[in-house]
């Protein structure tokens, strides 16, 4: 039986501090992104697509509204890159969206290429 597993990172932009938290288990991805201090924030989750289907992963804000587009288009990003079922957080102080998402960006290549590394290893020991 394999176990969660839990990653995290963090980025000082513009002065601001940043940071991701992603809990990873067989079937899904739970990732918190956030301003200043961990925090749950508007949350979204995506469902990725039957291999046999077009088009994009269906999604749904399951809380909050603040940063709705925002949450929804990270949770649509990691379902796809990582195709299982995605929930993401977004949670921000004083930065609007258009500012943050390509630091949140950042954020989620790290911590999937820090994921993707972490099995590479387990596979190889």
């Amino acid at each position: 039986m394999e176990r969660a597993r839990i990653s995290k990172d963090e980025i000082i932009e513009q002065n601001k501090h940043f940071l991701a938290v992603c809990l990873e288990t067989v079937n899904s991805c739970f990732i918190l992104l956030s301003e200043k201090e961990d925090k749950l924030g508007t949350l979204a989750i995506a469902v990725p697509k039957p291999k046999d289907m077009l088009g994009s992963p269906t999604s749904s804000v399951l809380l909050g509204d603040r940063n709705a587009t925002l949450a929804r288009m990270f949770a649509e990003y990691v379902t796809v890159r990582k195709e299982k079922l995605a929930l993401v957080s977004i949670y921000l102080v004083s930065t609007n969206e258009e500012e943050a998402q390509p630091i949140f960006k950042k954020l989620v290549e790290r911590i999937i290429r820090m994921e993707l590394n972490t099995e590479k290893e387990e596979v190889q020991v």
